[in-house]
């Protein structure tokens, strides 16, 4: 990986992103290193996530170093004069305006659609927000817990587990972001086929729950419901990595050929012929006992025999990795997933391509995660501004760190 090399299929997209901690930098993240030139706005203090620890120097933490890649950083007190006229004259130089505040925040702020709009009519405007903004909850903050509380992904946990819990990693930011960066390619394509600029909205809340419902909408979709929300397979107890003699695996037989590979290796010929088990809607219905039975059997061989047998007959089957495991993972190494990269300040990191390949566009590091405000001066002299006006703007006042936001719609 090296910080030269083919841009992508957004060179010469300009995105101005104004969003923090992770949902909105994990949406312009993906169109970053599709070679877009996202412009990281960030106010004096910087985006929380430059602080998390440990990290080498202030400012820089690891997790910042990946998802900020192939970004610019200039840094804006929009409360002076001066750096809402230069975040103006960047937009009227913008394909994308992008942000993660509220919709009142932005509107007060100078920067709700018609405002912008009123600077570039072509832009296309994107507001990253908690819930929709015709409902009531439309000015609540909103951070991945509450969403995974309010989307329903914590009671599926509590109808498994007996009581809610939230997954741990912080799953509707990252699948909101992507739903970001999909809406916005969208509407760039739109533009480029004459349609124009145009106003987006991305709410968590309801993002999140169509991405449950996807395969737990089941009998509920008819009306009158023929049954619950929720698909049963996933909501059983007993779906879980199983214990192998000597660690954990998952061990996936799906298909009707599977389970018979499965009855004939570990000798449970007894399920063969029970109608129960004969097709996959039956199975479904009866699927605790089948767990059971591949609980008592993950343990009588080692995780690595699961994964030969099953990899012979085509039965889905992984060890279980911690995050740890997956740089010296086989597979991993063999795709060039993790790398290694010299940043100019901080030194040797690790660094995760993207995994999506183009083959006319292979993957590059253009950029490093750049420094709180590094690149203030150069892209405010792209976008015209004198070099008074510039120095107008660079001399802000310091201001008081504060690593929160109230106006910020997630966090890690």
């Amino acid at each position: 990986m090296t910080a030269t090399g083919s841009a992508g299929p957004l060179t010469g997209i300009r995105i101005l992103d104004l969003t923090s901690v992770i949902m909105g930098p994990f949406a312009t993240h993906i169109l970053a290193d599709l070679g877009a030139d996202v412009i990281k706005i960030e106010s004096p203090e910087g985006d929380s996530v430059r602080h998390h620890e440990p990290l080498r120097h202030a400012g820089m933490s690891g997790s910042f170093l990946n998802l900020h890649r192939n970004k610019r950083s200039i840094a804006l007190d929009l409360k002076r004069g001066e750096c809402r006229l230069a975040l103006n004259r960047l937009i009227e130089t913008a394909d994308v305006f992008v942000h993660s505040l509220r919709r009142r925040s932005v509107e007060r702020l100078g920067y709700g659609y018609e405002q912008v709009r009123s600077l570039n009519a072509d832009i296309v405007y994107c507001g990253a927000y908690g819930f929709g903004s015709d409902g009531p909850y439309g000015d609540k903050p909103a951070y991945d817990d509450a969403i995974q509380a309010g989307s329903g992904m914590a009671a599926l946990h509590g109808r498994v587990l007996g009581e809610p819990a939230y997954v741990p990693t912080v799953v509707c930011d990252k699948l909101s972001g992507q739903a970001v960066a999909y809406a916005i390619l969208a509407a760039l394509f739109q533009r480029e086929r004459g349609g124009g600029g145009q106003a987006i909205e991305v709410p968590m809340l309801e993002t999140s729950i169509e991405f449950n419902l996807a395969e737990h909408m089941g009998g509920s979709a008819f009306i009158p419901p023929l049954a619950e929300p929720g698909y049963t397979r996933l909501l059983s107890t007993r779906r879980k990595p199983f214990r192998t003699k000597d660690g954990y695996a998952c061990i996936l037989p799906y298909s009707d050929r599977n389970w018979q590979d499965f009855y004939d290796f570990t000798g449970r010929t007894e399920f063969k012929d029970d109608p129960r088990f004969r097709r996959l809607t039956d199975r479904v219905e009866h699927i605790a006992v089948l767990y059971e039975m591949l609980q008592e059997e993950a343990v009588k061989r080692t995780t690595a025999q699961w994964v030969a047998f099953c990899d012979r007959v085509s039965i889905p089957c992984m060890p279980v990795l911690s995050l740890a495991d997956l740089p010296d993972d086989p597979h991993i190494k063999a795709v060039g997933l993790f790398g290694e990269a010299e940043h100019p300040t901080e030194g040797r990191y690790r660094t995760v391509r993207n995994p999506v390949s183009f083959s006319a566009a292979p993957f590059r590091i253009r950029r490093h995660a750049p420094r709180l405000g590094e690149h203030t001066a150069e892209v405010l002299a792209e976008a015209g501004l004198s070099a008074a006006e510039i120095e107008a703007v660079v001399n802000t006042p310091a201001a008081p760190v504060n690593h929160s936001n109230p106006h910020d719609r997630t966090q890690s």
